[in-house]
């Protein structure tokens, strides 16, 4: 008899972020701590410290500031005496920049928190080029750096968001390939109306 499929994994815990958790998030360790957390799961704040090169005081108290708006939770399976492990309260975060039309402060900090995610894509993209020579012949041929100009309406954008985000799930939803050769793969999704350069 065969074997029956394995379970399938549970979807994505998804958090949609509030004025608070935005102002949370604004700041660089933070997000590194909750990215960290989301990849590579539970860790005790010595163990991301050392990940991320910083201290261990800063990165509990930043830890601690994350479990106030509810982004990050203490692993209370995990965690021995003085030993704590923090976990990711949520895979995936959104929000809709409009939802803090009303609130400065929020405002500023979802300003902050999208140039520093593009700071971070470019940095990621960065180090594979500077790398790549040195990267076997099978990964430099399906990595990609592409992009295209479309005419669309924000409806239409909001449709091909959607579609490309459902097939990224689907991926993502799958069991993690198996093999001497998988990795993981960072897939970066950007679409936004085109701004004319100035001179």
């Amino acid at each position: 008899m065969a074997n029956e499929d394995p379970t399938p994994p549970p979807a994505p815990r998804t958090v949609h972020l509030d004025a608070r958790q935005v102002r949370a998030l604004a700041h660089p360790l933070r997000m590194r701590l909750l990215g960290t957390l989301r990849v590579d799961g539970p860790a005790t704040a010595t163990a991301l410290a050392e990940k991320l090169d910083t201290n261990t005081g800063a990165t509990s108290y930043h830890l601690r500031q994350l479990a106030e708006v509810g982004l990050v939770t203490e692993d209370p399976d995990r965690g021995t005496g003085r030993q704590r492990w923090w976990r990711a309260e949520h895979d995936i975060s959104d929000f809709e920049p409009t939802d803090f039309d009303d609130d400065p402060d929020a405002r500023a900090a979802v300003r902050w928190i999208e140039a520093n995610h593009v700071r971070l894509m470019a940095e990621q993209a960065q180090r594979w080029i500077a790398t790549v020579e040195e990267e076997p012949r099978a990964w430099r041929d399906v990595a990609s750096l592409s992009d295209m100009v479309l005419t669309l309406t924000p409806d239409r954008l909001r449709e091909l968001n959607q579609e490309l985000w459902r097939v990224v799930m689907r991926y993502h939803e799958e069991p993690p390939s198996a093999g001497p050769d998988a990795r993981q793969v960072h897939v970066f999704l950007s679409a936004f109306p085109r701004v004319e350069e100035t001179r």
